[in-house]
Parts: C-alpha cells; sequence; structure tokens
C-alpha cells in the first residue's frame, strides 16, 4: 500500500470503467446518493470490475492503453432497473452495447489485469449495492419509480476508459484515461 499525494491509502484494487458524461450521469449520482446515503458516486460502466494486479500498476496500464487501442467508441443504451437476486445489487441494465462491453472485458482481462471474478461478467450500471436486507424491495421500488421519472437522454457515449485504483478510504482515484478510436474499423492497426 502507498499514500497518494492527498494522503489517501492506496490498495491492490483496480478497475476499468468508462464514465457516463451529464447530464444523465449526474441524475444516476445523485439518483444513486438517494438509494444509498453516504456513497460516493461517479455513474459508469464497468468494463474490468475491481481486482488485484498481477504486477506494477504501470505494466498493467501498458498493456490497457495497448489492448485499447483496438477498440472503437461505441453507445450504450440503458434499459430497466433490476436487482442481482445473490448480492441483492440493484442495477440498471444494458439494453444496447453490452456486446461490445462484454467484447471489451473478455479481450481485456489478460497479463496484468486477469483476474477470475467471484461472477459472471454482466454488463450493468451500479444503483445500490450493501443495503440491508430488509430495505432492498423497498428501494428497488423507489429505484424504478425515480428511473421512470427520468426524460432525458438514456443513450452515452463509450468514448474512453479510465483505470482506475481503490483505497482504503474507498475513494476510487484515475490513474489514466484511454481513448477508444474514432476511425473507421479498417483504419485502425
Amino acid at each position: 500500500m502507498g499514500c497518494s499525494q492527498d494522503g489517501l491509502v492506496r490498495v491492490n484494487q483496480y478497475a476499468l470503467v468508462s464514465y457516463i458524461p451529464d447530464p444523465l450521469g449526474k441524475f444516476l449520482d445523485d439518483l444513486r446518493i438517494e438509494l444509498a446515503p453516504g456513497c460516493r458516486p461517479h455513474a459508469h460502466v464497468t468494463v474490468l470490475p475491481p481486482r488485484p494486479l498481477q504486477g506494477p500498476a504501470e505494466r498493467a496500464e501498458s498493456e490497457l492503453r495497448e489492448a485499447s487501442s483496438h477498440f472503437h467508441a461505441f453507445e450504450v443504451t440503458l434499459g430497466g432497473v433490476e436487482i442481482f437476486e445473490a448480492s441483492e445489487v440493484i442495477y440498471l441494465s444494458v439494453a444496447r452495447g453490452e456486446r461490445e462491453l462484454r467484447r471489451m472485458h473478455a479481450q481485456l482481462n489478460r497479463a496484468t489485469v486477469e483476474f477470475s471474478e467471484p461472477y459472471l461478467f454482466h454488463p450493468h450500471i451500479t444503483l445500490a449495492q450493501n443495503l440491508p436486507h430488509e430495505i432492498v424491495q423497498d428501494t428497488l421500488k423507489l429505484a424504478r419509480e425515480s428511473w421512470a421519472g427520468w426524460k432525458g437522454m438514456v443513450t452515452f457515449p463509450v468514448e474512453e476508459l479510465s483505470f482506475v485504483q481503490n483505497t482504503a478510504e474507498s475513494v476510487w482515484l484515475d490513474l489514466v484515461h484511454l481513448r477508444l478510436s474514432h476511425e473507421p474499423a479498417g483504419m485502425v492497426r
């Protein structure tokens, strides 16, 4: 473990995400705070769920930079509010873009960032987790009502990936941002 410049204690837990831009991102952040007060959200779709590294972060960054250069930007469209029954995590489903996210996950889960995850990869946007069991159903109902009331866009671009590191204080720090290609598929080398 090491300290970051702002005094946070870094831990060996990393992820790869794509942040959701405003106004949708702000709505989802506000909803997540309403559903799970005390959390510190930054709305995102996860490509590589949290994991320890099998080597130095610098090597992982380099490998991810190289591997992600082969992917093209795409759009994700959100679906409805669902729940993972086993973990009682409340989430938004991915209606479009799931195939691309699964492909990215499969191709990037290698080398220094390779990890055998406890759950099958399922693209989603987390809205609430680690809730007391007795409030899960009420929280699910509130999440569905709030999402139904959202009248803005439900589609966002995935143009950049962010390699992030967790801290002992549960604050995720951005390490590097990786831009995806906007070139036609035949143009990328």
